[in-house]
């Protein structure tokens, strides 16, 4: 059985109105707790007054993350994903791509680049309803990451035998544990 590649496809991301449905509706659940709150105790005091404050703080927090999300094309040629976008260029050119939600309609992505930096994305279908499917199949398409082949500079002779187990644990030396 031979596996292919999803085709090529370039989608648009920017602000998703599910992700600020989200924030909206979580940021309300709290301040209907603080309204209810002070309707059954009707004494306000400064616990009250912290826990509206803490509300209020993650109801701008929400709202900057949201006004703030990156805007441009994740882009999949068959082979690696980009992002292209003026805000986000860190010059590496293969990312790894993580589904973190879908929700069929609203998928949220996790770019990663080699150095570990992470970009979450939102995906709608309302942003390209002809791309969508496209973009589905190559999220989800089985594709082999050029950054799992690890390349050294050091001939096999001269590379260090040494066996880890788990990152828990140290290496072990092969040539002193072998007779």
């Amino acid at each position: 059985m031979t596996l292919h590649n999803a085709p090529p496809v370039v989608y648009p991301l920017g602000r998703s109105r599910f992700q600020g449905l989200l924030f909206l509706g979580i940021w309300l659940l709290g301040l209907l707790v603080c309204v209810l709150w002070f309707a059954a105790t009707r004494q306000p005091d400064w616990r009250m007054a912290v826990a509206l404050a803490a509300v209020l703080v993650a109801g701008t927090a929400a709202y900057s993350a949201w006004s703030n999300t990156p805007v441009g094309q994740l882009r999949w040629d068959g082979k690696v994903w980009c992002w292209e976008s003026l805000s986000y260029q860190t010059g590496a050119a293969e990312y790894e791509l993580t589904v973190i939600a879908d929700a069929q309609h609203v998928l949220l992505l996790r770019l990663e680049n080699p150095a570990r930096a992470r970009l979450w994305l939102w995906a709608e279908r309302k942003a390209s309803p002809e791309r969508w499917l496209d973009l589905r199949r190559a999220v989800y398409s089985p594709h082999k990451s050029h950054s799992t082949s690890q390349h050294t500079d050091l001939p096999s002779s001269e590379t260090p035998a040494a066996v880890a187990v788990s990152d828990s644990m140290h290496a072990v030396d092969v040539a002193r544990t072998t007779p």
